[in-house]
């Protein structure tokens, strides 16, 4: 049987039409590629930039896209004459376990919704994405009345079970979709040869879904260290406030330190953006392979 020549294989008109030789739609293509560029870097250069500024020329007309003069006070001010560091410390600590968990809890669900056969379990994944979905502005009611009920609130530990509440039903489904593609004749070979399912899931199924397992983790990193609404409602307490809370609170009545308010912004962008820089490689991969399937 010939190979079916290039010119006989069907494509879509979409696809023709972005593909044609023509020098005028690659110029509209590469001036709409520089506005999408720029729409995305000028925000974060504005930030640096302002966190760059004294505090007097945040009120001139003039040097406003590049200052006169440059200092780093707001920076030191940030790091060793505020109480930021205490909330950095919080962030992290919630977010860090958050993430290990969400990552362990949601390979094991998405394992067991995917390879072994109960009552209801078509069902109850649906149910995983249904809460996922639900906006936290309508959860953070009831979940507010669990932690008092609880004694939960001002307590990092109450703040962490309640970001699991969102983190735990994306990451299931994650692994879900990326199990789907690992063959499952090599999870048979293993249980014909006296592996239980717990040995088969840790030594044959997350040893290959390792860039799904990275996803999961910069997602659960990612959302648990920028997560507000939660932290402002469930944390009163200044010393287990967290980073984006502290930011907020960077104001005198209606005065803003816009300073202070750019350095730290800063500095709270660090944590993620090493994460994906580190994973970066791995994090193409989950992403496409893990939303083939569902």
């Amino acid at each position: 049987m010939s190979a079916t020549p290039r010119a006989q294989i069907a494509v879509n008109p979409i696809v023709r039409w972005l593909s044609r030789d023509s020098h005028g739609w690659l110029l509209i293509g590469y001036v709409i590629l520089l506005v999408a560029v720029v729409w995305t870097v000028l925000p974060l250069y504005w930030v640096m930039i302002s966190s760059l500024k004294p505090d007097a020329d945040f009120y001139k007309l003039q040097d406003v896209l590049w200052p006169s003069t440059f200092t780093a006070q707001h920076y030191v001010d940030m790091i060793f004459h505020s109480g930021f560091p205490i909330n950095l410390r919080n962030s992290l600590v919630v977010a860090l376990a958050t993430t290990v968990v969400s990552t362990i809890v949601g390979s094991m669900a998405g394992y067991a919704l995917v390879r072994l056969r109960f009552s209801g379990r078509k069902l109850f994944g649906r149910l995983l994405i249904y809460s996922y979905l639900a906006p936290g502005s309508i959860l953070f009611i009831p979940i507010f009345g669990m932690m008092v009920t609880l004694h939960l609130t001002n307590s990092l530990f109450g703040l962490g079970l309640t970001y699991l509440t969102f983190t735990v039903p994306f990451c299931t489904w994650m692994m879900m979709g990326y199990m789907q593609t690992v063959p499952v004749e090599l999870e048979e070979a293993a249980l014909v040869d006296g592996a239980t399912r717990w040995t088969t899931l840790w030594r044959i199924v997350l040893p290959l879904t390792v860039p799904a397992l990275v996803v999961v983790s910069v997602f659960s990193f990612t959302l648990s260290w920028n997560e507000f609404l939660y932290a402002l409602v469930l944390v009163q307490n200044q010393s287990v406030m967290t980073a984006p809370v502290g930011l907020a609170f960077l104001q005198a009545g209606d005065i803003f330190f816009w300073g202070k308010i750019m350095a730290a912004a800063i500095i709270m962008s660090v944590p993620p953006m090493l994460l994906y820089l580190f994973g970066q490689k791995w994090l193409v991969s989950g992403w496409t392979l893990g939303s083939v399937k569902g």
